[in-house]
């Protein structure tokens, strides 16, 4: 699926967004702040969740100006949660390139996540609407609370299904949710329209992390712009390796591994097993269900083209090569 083909009918508004994160990671009047902004935004990923918010907006004629501020200000959020993660995580590169704590230190990546977090709800007031600024404010409480979580579990092997999901849904499906469901809501949507909208962002947020936990095992460095199999490394249990260690004696080998997280040769021999069993394609699997869910909820809307452009969004998260 062509993403671009995707974006069509909010080509020109996602530019607008561009503009505005561009405008704001590029004035800032202290020049070490403006170094590092420059430094996160230039790694900016695909703009799925601030395309996803003009998407969603799109069933009803508005204002496009409150709407593209709410979509720079997901992003700016989403920015915000990736420097503190990988400041967590001890990443030192992401999407290829050196992370901020990794090049400025962990106490500045800390501070500049709080500044943009802090940005990021100034223009979400922009928009004037209490649901929305309400909505923004517990996602951040979703996001920070799903981090706490994982940081509290990590290398638990009694984490199950259900705990992963809830998991996975405060660190990514909250924000995807809220992207949806703010552009609905900004255009004027009908209470049964943010609820199928709803519905959908929750599922496809849901599915894109899954993906992304398959990925950093079946994927290779360059391609992850990070070291294959980091979750593991990091402790962190997700949906691949609990189907995995459904298997004792694989579930033994985690275990061992991570007593000593640096044993790469039990890591390769660990990956390689994953990659060989059933655990990926039951992943995917269920990536797929929740993607047939979101579809299911955006058929309930009227068709115009962000609608076709919905469906083709699930299409893409689930076939993406990365």
């Amino acid at each position: 699926m062509d993403p671009f083909k995707i974006i069509s009918p909010v080509s020109e508004q996602l530019s607008e967004v561009e503009q505005k994160l561009y405008d704001f990671s590029s004035n800032a009047e202290l020049p070490f702040l403006d170094e590092l902004l420059t430094h996160a935004f230039n790694s900016q990923g695909k703009l799925a969740r601030p395309a996803l918010t003009l998407l969603t907006s799109g069933f009803h004629e508005h204002n496009w100006d409150k709407v593209t501020t709410m979509a720079a200000a997901v992003e700016m959020l989403h920015i915000a949660t990736l420097i503190h993660d990988d400041t967590v995580d001890e990443a030192e590169t992401r999407r290829g390139r050196i992370t901020v704590s990794n090049k400025y230190g962990q106490h500045t990546a800390v501070l500049l996540g709080d500044y943009i977090f802090a940005s990021s709800a100034t223009y979400v007031c922009d928009t004037g609407n209490i649901e929305v600024i309400k909505m923004f404010s517990q996602t951040i409480m979703d996001l920070s609370e799903g981090q706490i979580q994982e940081t509290a579990n990590i290398k638990n092997l009694k984490t199950d299904i259900n705990e992963y999901l809830h998991r996975i849904y405060l660190k990514t499906g909250s924000l995807f949710t809220t992207a949806g469901v703010s552009g609905a809501k900004l255009s004027g949507a009908s209470d049964e329209q943010v609820t199928y909208i709803r519905k959908y962002s929750k599922n496809i947020g849901l599915a894109f992390q899954i993906i992304d936990d398959i990925f950093d095992l079946n994927k290779n460095e360059t391609q992850l712009g990070k070291p294959v199999g980091s979750d593991l490394i990091n402790g962190v249990v997700t949906l691949p390796t609990l189907y995995a260690m459904e298997n004792q004696d694989f579930k033994s080998l985690i275990k061992e591994f991570f007593k000593n997280t640096f044993d790469m040769s039990l890591h390769n021999e660990i990956t390689n097993y994953m990659n060989n069993s059933n655990a990926i394609e039951r992943s995917y699997d269920y990536a797929k269900q929740l993607i047939q869910s979101a579809k299911d909820s955006v058929e309930n809307l009227h068709h115009c083209d962000s609608k076709e452009s919905l469906i083709n969004l699930c299409d893409y998260i689930i076939t993406r090569n990365i």
